[in-house]
């Protein structure tokens, strides 16, 4: 009887252990599972979108509706094309608009699409609108306000792949994924309505 009960113990003792490992290398594994969505933005609660957005609608209306809505549309995939169109819209746009620090504040913001001289916000509606004229989904175009570490408040546009989020910023040549900006996140557009403008969850 004994020699019975050591048996079962054994055996259990070896069953847990099992058990133990298959669970800890399903956690392990898991994070890496996770990596697309760790990468993305989660959206929080509405938010009001910013009065400058709000007026650039009205200069601007087809750049404030949905482009290309699919069924079950989300992020695109990164092609090799997608890719050299991004960066090279992205340089292009950097190039040609000459940096202009607007000194007014709010009252003085508008946001201008292909000026000669602007600022962050001219930049970033460029970028959207010229990506959206090379067929891309309005729904993985983002602007989205962030503010730096030197405590400004910037615009940048947010590409929603299913790479990951990635960020076109007039102060970086490079394409940087949303995670590696050294950004405080403030708010971002909506994919399904550009008019409005949402939180940010992980804020």
């Amino acid at each position: 009887m004994r020699q019975l009960v050591k048996t079962i113990v054994v055996f259990s003792v070896l069953a847990a252990l099992f058990t133990t490992e298959q669970a800890c290398a399903g956690f392990v594994g898991l994070p890496r599972a996770l990596a697309p969505q760790m990468q993305r933005i989660a959206f929080g609660g509405p938010a009001l979108a910013p009065f400058a957005h709000t007026r650039f609608c009205m200069q601007y209306p087809a750049d404030c509706v949905a482009h290309h809505i699919i069924f079950r549309g989300g992020p695109i995939a990164l092609t090799a094309e997608r890719r050299e169109e991004l960066l090279e819209v992205n340089a292009q746009v950097n190039r040609s608009i000459i940096p202009e620090h607007n000194n007014e504040g709010l009252a003085g913001e508008a946001w201008l699409l292909s000026p000669k001289a602007g600022d962050c916000n001219d930049y970033a509606v460029t970028k959207r609108h010229e990506l959206i004229a090379r067929g891309w989904p309005s729904r993985v175009l983002l602007l989205a306000e962030v503010v730096t570490t030197w405590g400004e408040h910037h615009l940048v546009l947010v590409v929603r792949t299913r790479e990951g989020d990635l960020v076109a910023d007039s102060l970086y040549h490079d394409i940087k994924p949303w995670t590696r900006t050294p950004y405080q996140w403030v708010r971002i557009q909506s994919p399904e309505v550009p008019a409005f403008w949402s939180t940010l969850a992980s804020v």
